[in-house]
């Protein structure tokens, strides 16, 4: 490692420990969906591979992967780990970022919190059962919210109404 590079690490480094104490999930759910809670083994038993990647280590699935993106058919999106409803067909909206893309969630559902994974603050958000990643939320989307939750879609499952 040559000297700028070694430098640019410790710099990086350094900047990481002054950023914010990142929130778990559980502190912003307010408390109307009761929790469940699985051991990192007992997730992958349940859950694919990518599902657990996206799910519970905050992985980002390829833009475009999933054939919820074009999906318009009337129904509920639900967590792909606990089956809680997140978002109403109706609340949906081709983005054109190549996630499936929401402008309002079902209210009390989905917890946030603030993410500095890029180094800059954005509002990320779980499902308020399972705690599992969704995706998210920015100040481009529709109205009459004008939010964008966009959202992996291999930590939903569609569920047609029904």
């Amino acid at each position: 490692m040559d000297r700028r590079a070694f430098i640019a690490a410790g710099l990086v480094l350094a900047g990481t420990a002054l950023l914010p104490k990142r929130s778990t999930w559980a502190e912003h759910t307010g408390g109307t969906v009761e929790k469940i809670h699985k051991s990192r083994s007992e997730w992958q038993k349940t859950l694919t591979h990518e599902q657990f990647r996206v799910l519970r280590l905050e992985a980002t699935e390829r833009p475009g992967s999933s054939h919820l993106n074009k999906l318009y058919d009337d129904g509920e999106y639900h967590c792909a780990g606990c089956d809680l409803p997140l978002f109403e067909s109706s609340k949906k909206f081709d983005s054109g970022t190549g996630w499936p893309s929401f402008w309002e969630a079902i209210d009390g559902h989905v917890a946030t919190q603030t993410d500095f994974y890029l180094l800059i603050p954005r509002t990320e958000y779980h499902c308020a059962r399972c705690g599992g990643h969704q995706g998210h939320i920015f100040d481009d989307g529709p109205a009459p919210t004008g939010k964008r939750y966009c959202n992996n879609g291999v930590a939903l499952r569609f569920v047609p109404a029904g």
